[in-house]
């Protein structure tokens, strides 16, 4: 009796004991995480993911306006009372809007390789939805937006080439003489010469004002109905409005106005932390220059981590327990909150607070957060 006791208790050590076994067994990963590297080699199974860096798209709105002086600039004054008018071509320059845009890229820095020797699961989406970003997503390198888009402005093309007057010369007439033999004698007879004389500036701006002031009056006899004919739509006073602006336009001149957006793109790394970035250089006579131009000032990027994350430890893996099971940690990149500021010289153009994966630290949590459940 007691060496069936005995039997008994020895068998049921040993089915414990091949429990144990078989759980720890089962209980390995069988996943190897590392960077990636010249030695390491690849296998059927293996993925290879990237962490994120931040990439900032920035967009200038500017402004460029153009004065152009009318031909009869210095009479406007004299013929319709009008003053501070344009007298000099000009050109200036202002910034009206900054925006900023971020996308996310796989930084070539950082590539990680996983190895498993047991059929692949992942549970990728559920990390991203808890906040972890691991850059596997198909779009990984957006299309920027154009460097710059600029198109030069023809200046010609606004000229006034109608001065506005109805006659641009005088015909002067004269008499002259020529001499003709009649009956062995010379006698004169007379006759008419015509000759053009072109019309001074100060006589076509007089006629171009003249045209203007009756222009200004039909349009009057019009609207209150003065007219001996009187329009069955607006059609003709829309027509008027325009003939009325082009003639003003011939003393007061002409102003031209056309919006750009010059884009820069920025990938920061660490070492540009809190430091002043150029990005270009900034005239009001001649818009954007680059950075290394004398002339303009200076417009920056300042980038100032606020180190939310420096004080987050990285998890190592344990080897107290020399029977536990090796288990592989993944690597993911946490965010940072920076301050980003675009100054030109001493004035804000734009201030934000953004999240830019290159300043946060890298840590690691267990492979089997996001490998298998």
């Amino acid at each position: 009796m007691k060496t069936i006791f005995r039997l008994l208790i020895i068998f049921i050590i040993i089915l414990i004991t091949s429990s144990c076994m078989t759980n720890r067994k089962v209980s390995s990963p069988g996943h190897v995480i590392a960077p990636l590297s010249d030695t390491v080699t690849f296998r059927e199974g293996t993925l290879i993911y990237s962490l994120p860096m931040t990439v900032f798209t920035i967009s200038i709105e500017m402004e460029r306006t153009i004065e152009l002086p009318g031909p009869y600039a210095k009479y406007t004054g004299e013929l319709l009372g009008l003053a501070d008018v344009i007298m000099n071509e000009d050109e200036h320059w202002t910034i009206t809007g900054v925006t900023v845009n971020s996308h996310e890229e796989a930084d070539p820095s950082e590539f990680y390789v996983i190895e498993t020797n047991t059929l692949f699961t992942t549970n990728a989406l559920t990390l991203k939805r808890e906040g972890v970003i691991l850059d596997v997503s198909s779009r990984m390198n957006p299309e920027a937006e154009d460097a710059i888009r600029d198109k030069e402005i023809n200046i010609d093309q606004f000229r006034s080439f109608d001065l506005g007057s109805d006659e641009y010369y005088n015909i002067d007439t004269d008499t002259a003489y020529r001499r003709v033999k009649v009956d062995d004698q010379f006698i004169r007879l007379p006759y008419l010469v015509e000759t053009k004389k072109k019309l001074t500036e100060s006589q076509l701006a007089e006629r171009a004002a003249r045209r203007l002031m009756d222009l200004r009056d039909g349009k009057l006899l019009i609207l209150t109905g003065e007219a001996n004919v009187f329009p069955q739509s607006d059609a003709a006073i829309n027509e008027m409005n325009r003939m009325e602006k082009e003639y003003t336009e011939l003393f007061t001149g002409k102003t031209i106005t056309e919006k750009k957006s010059f884009t820069f793109q920025i990938n920061p790394g660490r070492d540009i932390a809190g430091k002043t970035v150029a990005l270009f250089k900034f005239s009001e006579v001649t818009g954007p220059e680059d950075a290394s131009s004398e002339s303009g000032t200076d417009v920056n990027v300042i980038l100032s981590p606020e180190q939310k994350t420096k004080e987050v430890t990285v998890i190592t893996r344990q080897e107290s327990d020399p029977l536990a099971p090796k288990i592989d940690r993944i690597y993911y990149r946490m965010p940072d909150v920076v301050r980003m500021t675009i100054m030109m010289g001493d004035e804000t153009l734009y201030t934000s607070r953004k999240l830019v994966y290159q300043f946060g630290e890298i840590l690691q949590l267990p492979a089997n957060y996001i490998i298998g459940k």
